[in-house]
Order: structure tokens, then C-alpha cells, then sequence
């Protein structure tokens, strides 16, 4: 019989006992320095244990992290007492994290470490906490200037394996999102294909469409991490997780919704930096400014701030208290839920376990407020408290659901608000929608005219208050698109506003149970700019289109 040397069988068995010799020596060490051992050669590691340290800091350390339970994360090193692994050890420690170290052989690291090329660019998956820091992620950020570059990442990503693609995607999606200030991400699952679509500047654009096998694999790992139910597939669900960057924390809201082909989510990116606008740059007129910077400096009385979900209302609260915050006042905000952490001042959440409104506002008034601000007046308990909060000595600012500023006095009627002390709380209501901005890099001059013109005239000729009137009027601008507005034509957003001052006239109509229209009819001597008046200076003066202004509000009554 013919002996046939196997060389490949001869090299394995070669390397099956090297690496059983380097495993022997391995735990041997162990027993001798006191630290115990781990074979990650026949060990599962753990994906979310594995992210806590990065794959480059992990390769040039000699570490992996392979097991995390709560805070206990086992680490495994090939050398335990290097300054590189101690320094590892500390940071984690840091994070609020109770480390074990391990000994391991530099084949069971490279076992694991085998697990970053599959594994999420999310540094950690668990409810309530997705941390994009990675460098990967960073970079997406970095490049992700333009929706067409977030499309072409996205399209790439859906050629990668499942498993790495299913969390990219997500990661690639938040990121984006991030990159080019949208507002929401909404999935919107269909027959045969999922879509994904970004809310920029209020208005929703088309990003890319994918298969439904893979949205189902990504709609279980958002609940994951928003901490909602994944066995739940026939009612809403609302969730959260927050994102930590460089930057600072961004909080996404989940929303999860039933429809006919699978659930449709929302998740709405609530970024500091989107609130970081000062009361100056709201868009706000110039007169009407001043008579709200007055009112602020009252020590008592509501201002109210009225408009439909997603008018920037909580933006423009938000600017009151950071005009107005000081070290000599105290201010108290009661909100459902707390959208932006404001610093210096003390912010309470309500929820729908009997801390509520009206629970929340009284339990504020006994902490001796100068300020207090409520996110939304809801029903008759909370406008009562809140009414009288004004008349005793608090400063008052809160939020409304009415479609104008007039709208305001029958809407607290409604409420069962007492017609003769609303006029003595409020001093001012005010109503606002928010318009797109025009890009300053691509806007086009025309001339104004035809039913354009006529239409700008119209509202013009309604102004009261004639100085306000700019001499101006032969031109506007219109949207064209360049690579700087995502071929939009449009950069940013501006509010509109409108206020209804409570003065002698607006009180006596005030006792009569009036009408909307009543009420503006009473008002308007003040010479204060409707929204449509305000919207058409807007145009005039460059701001924004004709076109937007319509999409928001109507110009021909």
C-alpha cells in the first residue's frame, strides 16, 4: 500500500496542536499570576459587550470585552498588567461599568475581534440607548452633507450581508438625518417595498426604498432599542432612545403605528442645537417684539402661544425662558414629554399616572416659581390654574391648540374659563406657523406681477398700521435648487406670526362670548400684522416664496 503525505491534513493537525500548546500556556500563566481564564476559541462573545471597546483600540490593546450582564463586563486581555488594558479597565469604570479581566490566547482574540466586521457600528443596542461614536458612524456624519450622498450610502448598504446591513441601515438613517438637520424619519412600509422618507424643513422628501424581508429584521431592532414590546403588532407604541455624540445627546422619539401591509414608524430627532435660536432670529416683527420683550418684564400674566402640532411652538417658549432666565428668578416648566433639557432651570415631566397638568402645575406653584411655563393648556383644570397662577404674582407662558391668535379667547370660553378674569391673566395670544426659508445661494429674482401682484397688494392695502408698508414692492423671489438645499430651494425655516393684545376693546368683546372674528374686529386698531400680512413682508423682503407662504396659510380669504 502507497503512502500519499497529506500536507494540508499534516499543517492542521500542526496548527490544532500549537494552538492547544499556546491554550495550555495560556491557563498555565493563569494559575501563576491569579487571574482567571478564559478560552474565547470555544466561548461565545457577546455583540453588546464586545462595542464597549472599539475594534482599534481592542486590536492594539489585545483585548476583547466577550460577556456583559447589567453592569458586570468580563474582559479578556493577552496581557492583563499592560498600562493599555488598566487604562481600558478605568474608562469602563468610568462609564458606570463593574469590569473582569480575563487571560486569553491571541487566537481566541482574533476569534473574537472576527465579530466587529458583522457586527452594529452602535455602541450599545440596549433599550434606551443606541450610541453612535464610533468612527464609522462619525464619518457618515461627516460625509452626509447632501441627500444624495445619504441615498448612495444607504443603496450600498443594502448589498451588505443581513446581519450588518439591517443595523447599518438604522445607524446610516439617524446619521443622515443628523447630518442634513431633518426633523423625522418615517418608515412607511407598503405591499411589496418599504419606504424611507426624511421630514426636511417641514416638508417630506423620498430617500430610498428597500425590501420588506430586511424592514422586518430593522422595525424589531428599533423597538429593541426604544424599549417597546416586539411580541406587540396590532396597537401604537411609543418609545425613545438618545444618541451620544461629540456634540452632546440627541433624543430620538419612536412612534410605531398598525397599518395594512406592516407597522409604520416615525422617529422624531429632537437635536438641541434645532432650539438654539435666540427670540432676534425667530423671524418675529420688529414691533410686535417689542411689545413681547415689554410683557416679559412684567412680574405677572400669560402670554400664550397658539398653532398646530409642529409649528415651532416649543421653539419659541424655549426662547422666552432663555431671554429671560437669570440668576435671580426661578423657573419651573411643566411638559409633556421634557423635548430639550434647558440648563439653570427646573423641568418637571407629567405622565398618565395621576401626575399630571394640573398635578404637575399646582405642585409647581408651591415651589415659589417667579416663571412658570406649561407645555400645553389640555382641559379646564389646567387653564383654571393656570389663569390664576397669572393673577397671583407668576409669569405665565404656555401653548395652545387654536388655528389663530383671536381663536385663543373663545377657545379658554370653551375650556370653562370665566370671561372676566381671561382679559385681567392675558396679556397677550399669540398664533405662528413656520415657512421654509428660501436658499440665499439659488433664490431667483422676478418681477412681481399679475395675480401675484395682486394678491401681495391686497394683503398690503389690509395693513393698519401704514409704516410697516414697505416702499418696495416690484419684486419677490422664487426656489430653484442647488447642492446647498438638497435641490430644494429651500434653507432653514421662518415663523409667521400674529397677536391679539388684551386691551379696553378686546375685553368689552371678550364679556359678550364673542367669535373669532369678533375678536379681530376689536383688535384690529392695535396695527399689529396678521400671519398672512406678516407672511407677504416676509416675501417681500426675500425671506420666502410666494408659493411656501401658500402651502402654510391662506392668502385669498
Amino acid at each position: 500500500m502507497t503512502l500519499v503525505f497529506d500536507e494540508d491534513k499534516q499543517n492542521r493537525k500542526m496548527a490544532d496542536l500549537l494552538h492547544k500548546e499556546e491554550e495550555d500556556l495560556v491557563q498555565m500563566l493563569a494559575g501563576k499570576y491569579g487571574v482567571d481564564y478564559v478560552n474565547l476559541t470555544v466561548t461565545a462573545v457577546n455583540a453588546d459587550a464586545l462595542r464597549q471597546i472599539d475594534e482599534n483600540t481592542a486590536r492594539t490593546s489585545l483585548v476583547a470585552a466577550f460577556a456583559l450582564i447589567d453592569k458586570k463586563i468580563k474582559v479578556a486581555a493577552r496581557n492583563p498588567q499592560d498600562e493599555k488594558v488598566v487604562a481600558i479597565v478605568e474608562t469602563l469604570k468610568t462609564k458606570g461599568y463593574a469590569p473582569e479581566i480575563y487571560i486569553t490566547s491571541t487566537q481566541g482574540l482574533e476569534k473574537a475581534w472576527k465579530i466587529y466586521k458583522d457586527m452594529s457600528f452602535a455602541y450599545e443596542s440596549k433599550a434606551g440607548s443606541l450610541e453612535i461614536s464610533s468612527e464609522e458612524i462619525a464619518a457618515i456624519i461627516d460625509q452626509a452633507k447632501s441627500l444624495p450622498t445619504i441615498i448612495s450610502i444607504l443603496e450600498n448598504t443594502m448589498t451588505a450581508k443581513k446581519s450588518y446591513r439591517v443595523s447599518r441601515i438604522l445607524e446610516t438613517a439617524v446619521a443622515g438625518a443628523l447630518a442634513i438637520d431633518a426633523s423625522d424619519i418615517h418608515f412607511e412600509p407598503e405591499e411589496t417595498y418599504v419606504q424611507l422618507r426624511y421630514r426636511l424643513d417641514g416638508v417630506l422628501q423620498e430617500v430610498i426604498r428597500f425590501d420588506t424581508e430586511t424592514y422586518g429584521l430593522l422595525l424589531s431592532r428599533i423597538k429593541l432599542i426604544s424599549g417597546m414590546k416586539l411580541n406587540i403588532k396590532k396597537d401604537s407604541q411609543d418609545g425613545r432612545f438618545s444618541i451620544r455624540l461629540a456634540i452632546g445627546e440627541v433624543e430620538v422619539r419612536v412612534s410605531i403605528l398598525p397599518g395594512a401591509y406592516n407597522e409604520s414608524v416615525v422617529m422624531r430627532i429632537l437635536n438641541p442645537k434645532s432650539i438654539n435660536v435666540s427670540l432676534e432670529d425667530l423671524g418675529i416683527h420688529e414691533k410686535l417684539l417689542k411689545i413681547l420683550l415689554k410683557e416679559m418684564d412684567r412680574p405677572d400674566g400669560m402670554i400664550l402661544t397658539t398653532g398646530p402640532t409642529g409649528s415651532g411652538k416649543t421653539t419659541t417658549l424655549y426662547a422666552f425662558l432663555k431671554k429671560i432666565h437669570n440668576t435671580q428668578v426661578k423657573i419651573i416648566t411643566i411638559e409633556d414629554p421634557i423635548e430639550y433639557h434647558l440648563p439653570g432651570i427646573v423641568q418637571t415631566q407629567v405622565n398618565d399616572k395621576g401626575y399630571n397638568f394640573p398635578e404637575g402645575l399646582r405642585a409647581a406653584v408651591r415651589q415659589d416659581p417667579d416663571i412658570i411655563m406649561i407645555g400645553e393648556i389640555r382641559d379646564n383644570e389646567t387653564a383654571d390654574i393656570a389663569i390664576n397662577s397669572a393673577l397671583t404674582g407668576h409669569l405665565v407662558f404656555s401653548t395652545l391648540h387654536t388655528n389663530g391668535a383671536a381663536g385663543t379667547f373663545p377657545r379658554l370660553i370653551d375650556l370653562g374659563v370665566n370671561s372676566k378674569v381671561i382679559t385681567s391673566a392675558l396679556r397677550v395670544a399669540m398664533a405662528q406657523r413656520l415657512t421654509r426659508r428660501l436658499c440665499q445661494y439659488c433664490k431667483k429674482e422676478v418681477v412681481l406681477e399679475g395675480d401675484a401682484q395682486r394678491e401681495i397688494e391686497i394683503v398690503i392695502n389690509s395693513i393698519v398700521d401704514k409704516t410697516l408698508v414697505p416702499t418696495e414692492r416690484s419684486k419677490m423671489w422664487l426656489a430653484v435648487g442647488c447642492e446647498k438645499c438638497n435641490k430644494t430651494g429651500y434653507k432653514g425655516r421662518v415663523g409667521v406670526y400674529e397677536a391679539v393684545l388684551t386691551d379696553q376693546k378686546v375685553e368689552d368683546a371678550v364679556e359678550n362670548n364673542p367669535s373669532e372674528r369678533e375678536i379681530w374686529l376689536a383688535a384690529n386698531p392695535q396695527g399689529l400684522l396678521t400671519m398672512k400680512q406678516d407672511g407677504v413682508l416676509k416675501i417681500l423682503s426675500g425671506m420666502t416664496s410666494l408659493s411656501e407662504l401658500e402651502r402654510v396659510i391662506a392668502i385669498e380669504d
